[in-house]
């Protein structure tokens, strides 16, 4: 609606946005190449970020940065995840009917995984999503998996994803001390600061096609105050901020526009 308005070839603040065109600040390059050498490795890491800070993007473009020839990739997001659902998952992925048993399909899985490396020559990668709101049960699982052949190697890769909560409410605990031991790597992607909040917006912009400045640098300081650095929410202002330009027919898009779609627009009304 307010894309030919403002010059636009496609919509800028959207999720589908391709993997070449993503904004990427530096701590994003930063995790994805740690990412990459845990696939290469075949390691255990842990991402962790706040809500809306960019983890599901991070993992589009881990995947695709992965060679398709030398990984076979593996992606599950459950919140009720089981041990059995979990390596039925797998397996099912990989084409094969899971057996009942835990124990059962964690041996069919680990055969399979033996065959993909010797003789495809292909290395796994398992990317849990939601991690968070996992149980103590299926965390345990990863570490009794990871331990293989006496714990002289690893099976897989393994990256559990989540919510910052998955540290603070679960893995520092003692309780979990055994599967933080294994943890061979931690990432966490923290909120944009007010540079990166403009370099995103421009980056989006440039993406949609759009040459001329549309926010101004004062309404830049608004959106990075109302959204804190949270990339999903700079898309929400952003978002409504050219919609409400577009109806009052405005070319450049100021703080006061910025103030009014947040005060107006982004929260709920009380009582």
């Amino acid at each position: 609606m307010y894309e030919s308005f403002y010059g636009m070839e496609r919509t800028p603040f959207v999720r589908g946005i391709p993997e070449e065109s993503l904004y990427e600040s530096r701590a994003f390059t930063e995790t994805l190449g740690r990412l990459c050498y845990v696939a290469d490795r075949q390691m255990f890491a842990v991402v962790m970020s706040d809500p809306g800070c960019g983890k599901s993007t991070l993992i589009r473009r881990f995947y695709a940065e992965l060679p398709k020839d030398e990984y076979i990739v593996l992606y599950l997001s459950d919140s009720k995840l089981t041990p059995r659902w979990f390596y039925k998952g797998l397996l099912d992925q990989l084409g094969l009917e899971s057996r009942f048993y835990r124990g059962d399909a964690k041996r069919q899985l680990q055969r399979e995984i033996e065959i993909i490396r010797g003789v495809q020559k292909k290395k796994v990668v398992c990317v849990l999503d939601e991690a968070h709101l996992l149980e103590k049960e299926t965390l345990e699982e990863f570490r009794f998996l990871l331990n293989y052949k006496f714990d002289s190697m690893s099976p897989m890769a393994l990256v559990l994803v989540g919510q910052t909560e998955l540290w603070d409410s679960k893995l520092k605990l003692q309780r979990y001390a055994a599967i933080r031991q294994r943890i061979d790597m931690c990432c966490i992607l923290p909120h944009y600061d007010r540079a990166e909040t403009g370099q995103y917006i421009r980056c989006h912009l440039d993406y949609a096609g759009c040459r001329q400045e549309i926010f101004t640098e004062k309404a830049v300081d608004e959106i990075y105050k109302a959204s804190t650095g949270i990339p999903r929410m700079i898309n929400r202002i952003c978002e409504k901020a050219l919609m409400y330009g577009f109806q009052q027919q405005k070319r450049l898009v100021d703080d006061y526009m910025v103030k009014f779609v947040v005060e107006h627009e982004m929260l709920a009304p009380t009582n």
